[in-house]
């Protein structure tokens, strides 16, 4: 369990899986990630596979959101790529930089880890700026890096975070 100012952030268990699984069937959740039909299914999926670490994000005792990240295994490209999403109920609140600093703090110190990316989506200004406020600087666009939901090819902003540029 890892504790941020605001945020806990714990193992995903089963129980997580429909609460999760509504938060990603809200519009403003589903619109960056996307699930199919059978939103408990992608989430069981995702918390299955074996190369993403996932946390349940907890804020006054409730399950607000799901932090994980991927470790690129090869040392000569050693990193950790995050990703997140939280309740819209819960947005603009901050608890997203805890829950994204919390987790960064965790790979530099407890695995060694001195650069950390992340994906959003081009238009994601508001998950952009939250990233900014935990040291996150843009690198550049990824041109037509992933298929929303109605079909189309969508950019996305690649960020990095060096490890002594963590912000408080």
């Amino acid at each position: 369990m890892l504790r941020g100012r605001s945020v806990i952030l714990r193992p995903v268990t089963d129980a997580d899986v429909p609460a999760l699984a509504a938060i990603r069937a809200t519009a403003e959740v589903r619109r960056w990630w996307r699930g199919g039909d059978d939103l408990a299914a992608a989430v069981r999926a995702e918390l299955a596979d074996d190369d993403l670490i996932a946390y349940a994000v907890e804020h006054d005792g409730r399950v607000v959101g799901l932090v994980q990240y991927y470790a690129e295994p090869d040392p000569d490209y050693r990193h950790a790529a995050l990703d997140i999403y939280l309740d819209p109920a819960v947005h603009g609140s901050g608890l997203g930089g805890d829950a994204i600093r919390t987790l960064a703090r965790h790979l530099v110190a407890a695995h060694g880890h001195h650069r950390l990316t992340i994906d959003p989506a081009a238009a994601n200004t508001a998950a952009i700026r939250a990233y900014a406020k935990v040291g996150f600087r843009p690198v550049g666009i990824m041109r037509r890096y992933e298929r929303g939901e109605d079909g189309t090819w969508h950019d996305a902003l690649l960020m990095e975070l060096l490890a002594d540029e963590l912000a408080d």
